[in-house]
């Protein structure tokens, strides 16, 4: 193999799993937008949050087949075997996700479960922004780690159930949407 394949190779993968990423995140981030909007009372303000959150969503899509297209300015540097720790990171994810939701419910406080889910998410971002050579993911692991702790705050001050998923959803999918537009225009 020539380095010049090698290079078009490194191109390739760096592309690919750039458009990846924002794709993931923007599309999470409307899962924790419409968690967020499911908080509100207020039935057209509910609707008009999932309206937006789907056009974001598009957007940041769009942006992340046309932002990624464009020249490379840092290939990826990926870790040997960084696709088997990559699965192990998110089986972890899911195994915690799911302790968190099985512990909130037993202990009969379910308003946790946004709480925990939002900092096991960002939590997980701390290995992934090795694993894919993705130095802002640990920016987004801080700012989801701040989300849930605001929520964690809110939950203290005794607020509803609605409240702490609409302040923890929301915020979320601000810090998701916020990392796939700048991975899909930065990389």
């Amino acid at each position: 193999m020539t380095t010049e394949t090698t290079d078009a190779e490194c191109l390739a993968l760096t592309r690919n799993l750039r458009r990846r990423g924002a794709i993931v995140l923007a599309v999470f981030a409307l899962v924790w937008a419409f968690a967020g909007g499911s908080g509100i009372a207020a039935v057209p303000v509910s609707v008009a949050v999932g309206v937006v959150a789907a056009v974001v969503t598009a957007g940041a899509v769009v942006l992340a087949f046309r932002g990624t297209a464009g020249p490379v300015t840092r290939l990826v540097r990926l870790p040997e075997k960084w696709n088997r720790g990559v699965g192990l990171v998110n089986m972890a994810e899911l195994v915690a996700i799911f302790a968190v939701i099985a512990a909130s419910n037993a202990s009969g406080h379910p308003e946790f479960i946004p709480v925990g889910i939002c900092l096991v998410v960002g939590l997980h971002f701390f290995p992934l922004a090795r694993l894919f050579d993705q130095g802002q993911y640990k920016w987004t692991a801080i700012l989801l780690t701040a989300v849930a702790l605001v929520g964690l705050v809110v939950l203290a001050a005794g607020t509803t159930a609605e409240t702490i998923r609409t302040v923890v959803g929301l915020g979320a999918a601000i810090v998701l949407w916020a990392s796939s537009f700048h991975v899909a225009l930065r990389g």
